[in-house]
């Protein structure tokens, strides 16, 4: 088989399907997102218990803001109500946040919590929780590149040290490593716009379960996945088997 995974250290999740698990059962959209926000709290906590060391979930997107005001009003209001009740529980069980993406569209109040959420977890060290909120792989290019243009313009940085580590450094994501394994639920077989730069060799696994159903047996199966995959990362099978035996 070759190399053959154990578990992986980071784990990205588009948590997709709670607008359309609420239609089916006759309920309004926000009544999907709690479900959904209950999904997450069991797959924080499987995570944490298989030694996941980073787990990144994507809670809101800069495309959502297209989305109906109303819709987008109570999302913003559940996920500061949710800040609010999960912070010391996440603190207490050793867990750090760090949010990515542009918050400049966000309240401030929303804003000044979520910088205090980072604040009171910054000791964690049992799993480093990312949320992913206003954010966009395209945007956070964007931004790094910009963050680059400045420093050569104010000589911090000449163009021929610029490279793919550089590069990184200055994404969202800064110091975290790439996802092992990236999971999306809801049947769509796509990455739509997240961590693009950081994808580039992580294991794919879509699931046609609709994220509020989608539980800690579900989220056993992918694990069980990636450990049946080879990651090569460019090299042949020969090569992986070789430097795995070395």
């Amino acid at each position: 088989m070759g190399a053959v995974p154990s578990e992986p250290k980071h784990v990205a999740i588009i948590m997709d399907g709670n607008g359309r698990w609420a239609k089916h059962h006759g309920l309004p959209r926000t009544a999907g997102h709690q479900a959904g926000l209950e999904a997450a709290r069991e797959i924080v906590r499987k995570a944490s218990e298989h030694g996941i060391r980073i787990l990144s979930l994507f809670a809101f997107s800069s495309e959502n803001w297209l989305r109906p005001k109303a819709e987008v009003h109570a999302l913003i209001r559940l996920f500061g109500e949710a800040l609010d009740q999960e912070i010391d529980r996440l603190v207490q069980n050793g867990i750090q946040i760090r949010f990515i993406g542009d918050r400049s569209g966000f309240p401030n109040r929303l804003q000044e919590a979520m910088q205090r959420a980072e604040a009171a977890s910054f000791a964690g060290e049992r799993l480093t929780l990312v949320i992913a909120v206003g954010y966009g792989g395209r945007w956070d290019l964007c931004q790094a590149a910009r963050t680059l243009a400045r420093r050569i313009h104010e000589a911090e940085l000449s163009e021929d040290r610029i490279n793919e580590a550089e590069f990184e450094a200055c994404l969202s994501t800064g110091g975290l490593p790439d996802p092992d394994l990236f999971i999306r639920t809801g049947g769509e077989r796509r990455i739509s716009n997240f961590l693009l730069w950081n994808l580039a060799y992580s294991e794919l696994y879509f699931s046609d379960t609709l994220w509020p159903d989608f539980t800690v047996k579900h989220f056993e199966d992918a694990l069980n996945d990636y450990r049946g995959r080879q990651r090569r990362f460019g090299r042949t099978p020969g090569q992986v088997r070789c430097s795995r035996h070395a």
